[in-house]
């Protein structure tokens, strides 16, 4: 049961870009993870620039790196 928590700057995405978004990222986890369709939830997450390293980068990139499959380069 996949789910994908996307957290980006706030950005205004439209229903169709979600859609689009939704469906590739499904498609990538059909493939890679075996999974199917209906099990596959996604979440866009905006969070504003200001409280990024707080909320996003200290906690989730920095204080869980063991899980880490894809390093940004700002860090």
């Amino acid at each position: 049961m996949p789910h994908v928590n996307i957290k980006h700057f706030p950005k205004e995405v439209t229903d169709e870009q979600k859609r689009a978004l939704a469906e590739s990222i499904t498609a990538a986890l059909i493939e890679h993870l075996g999974t199917r369709d209906g099990a596959v939830s996604v979440t866009l997450e905006p969070v504003e620039k200001e409280v990024w390293n707080d909320t996003v980068v200290e906690p989730e990139i920095k204080g869980r790196s063991d899980l880490l499959i894809k390093r940004p380069d700002y860090l």
